[in-house]
């Protein structure tokens, strides 16, 4: 920030000054030549032509350097065929004039002509009365004023902008370093955070970064909440093993005869818990990785294509709003919607309807899955969600696909809910997920 504010003033700065320099410069210079356009005029009002054809002064000019020689202010009147009439400041030299010239208008010019001295001169044609000749009357004033006027102001103008460059540099970085001092609030309270362990910044901070405190504060509640949910997964999972792992201790302790067939179902209880508890994390990971956006009716299309090589006999139906899609993760709408179809088609009697968009609210995507098996009773709605449940024992199976399917879609903020389906007369499962942003 310093360096890009110094780079612009000094930018600034530099065009500023040679804008005001060419500025002053004009004004100096056109105050000089109009006090030699004065005295040229005063030369052609006195100007008259003689008996004898040459012209001359009827009154003397009012400059007392036009009589000191080498005074630096000088005049003559010259034509072709004539004497030159100078004026005694001149003493010896003569003005250059050019001989095929006519200047209707003054005409301003710098010279060079007399060594050591520059010249600042104005010439002008007339044809006098009672005269056919073309005069050049002549005015020249040594630049030397001129110069010392432009020096004297070209040096205030260089100091000036000299303080007022550090000025403005200084005040920069006194606004630099006093509106970015909020921040070593910032710093100082996520050091006592970081030793003191505490979870937010709660001190008063000023109004310009609160709202990255507030951002901040979100993270680290955003944070601790995934700590929290990691933590949870754990112990229950340590829970969750500890029986079966406990029942197989006791049963080897005591040498049991029927060792293998506990060793079995217990560790298929565990696998069941590890599963579980994995498909959690994957779903919180992948939420926590950024917003996603999956299309509900691509991922039903590829379900239904692997559903149906393990159930030939089953019959699906696709219906509703194919442009619909929900804020998760594809590998996560796919596992919910994997299970409530598979389900279906397990426990149904071969009908499986599916319906995309079926509810009207406009922040969430209601997903119903609707099959014509016997369902389920209104009282063991509830307990199917437990982790194992099962109400069928006779087929295949974890009793982990409604668990995954309400810990995944709670995850999202979404909801599922058990019925009874007007249509096909079995189970409805309605699955409420957050619609993704345009």
């Amino acid at each position: 920030m310093m360096l890009i504010a110094a780079g612009w003033i000094c930018i600034l700065l530099l065009l500023g000054g040679v804008a005001l320099d060419r500025t002053l410069t004009g004004l100096v210079t056109r105050n000089f030549d109009e006090q030699l356009g004065y005295m040229l005029t005063g030369m052609i009002g006195s100007a008259e032509i003689g008996p004898d054809g040459e012209v001359f002064f009827n009154r003397p000019l009012g400059d007392q350097r036009f009589l000191e020689p080498n005074s630096g202010l000088y005049w003559q009147i010259h034509a072709p065929g004539h004497e030159d009439f100078p004026s005694r400041s001149l003493w010896d030299r003569s003005l250059k004039t050019p001989e095929d010239h006519f200047d209707a208008q003054p005409h301003v010019y710098d010279s060079r002509q007399f060594r050591g001295e520059e010249l600042r001169v104005m010439e002008r044609s007339i044809i006098l009365p009672g005269s056919d000749t073309e005069w050049m009357f002549t005015v020249a004033a040594s630049r030397e004023d001129l110069n010392d006027q432009i020096k004297s102001f070209r040096a205030i103008l260089l100091y000036s902008f000299v303080i007022l460059g550090f000025g403005l540099l200084l005040m920069a970085g006194v606004q630099t370093w006093y509106g970015l001092f909020p921040l070593r609030h910032v710093r100082r309270g996520i050091s006592r955070m970081r030793k003191t362990g505490a979870s937010r910044l709660d001190e008063p901070l000023p109004q310009e970064v609160q709202p990255l405190v507030d951002e901040l504060n979100a993270l680290l509640a955003h944070t601790d909440k995934q700590a929290q949910e990691a933590r949870t997964h754990a112990g229950n999972l340590a829970h969750a093993l500890k029986t079966p792992l406990t029942v197989v201790m006791n049963a080897a302790t005591a040498k049991s005869p029927d060792l293998a067939d506990t060793v079995i179902r217990e560790a298929a209880v565990m696998r069941r818990q590890i599963d579980h508890h994995l498909a959690r994390a994957r779903a919180v990971g992948r939420r926590a990785a950024g917003m996603s956006r999956a299309s509900v009716w691509s991922s039903l299309e590829a379900v239904l294509r692997a559903v149906e090589r393990l159930h030939e006999t089953a019959r699906f139906d696709l219906a509703g709003n194919a442009e619909a899609t929900v804020s998760l993760e594809k590998q996560d709408l796919e596992e919910i919607l994997g299970n409530l179809v598979e389900n279906a088609a397990k426990y149904g009697g071969g009908s499986v309807f599916v319906t995309v968009d079926a509810g009207d609210d406009p922040a969430f995507c209601e997903i119903w899955v609707e099959d014509d098996g016997a369902g389920i009773p209104e009282s063991a709605r509830q307990r199917i969600f437990d982790r194992g449940a099962r109400l069928d024992t006779g087929k295949p199976g974890t009793g982990l696909g409604l668990a995954i399917v309400r810990d995944v879609a709670e995850i999202y903020g979404g909801t599922v809910e058990l019925d009874e389906s007007e249509d096909l007369g079995g189970l409805l499962v309605k699955v409420a997920l957050p619609r993704s942003a345009a």
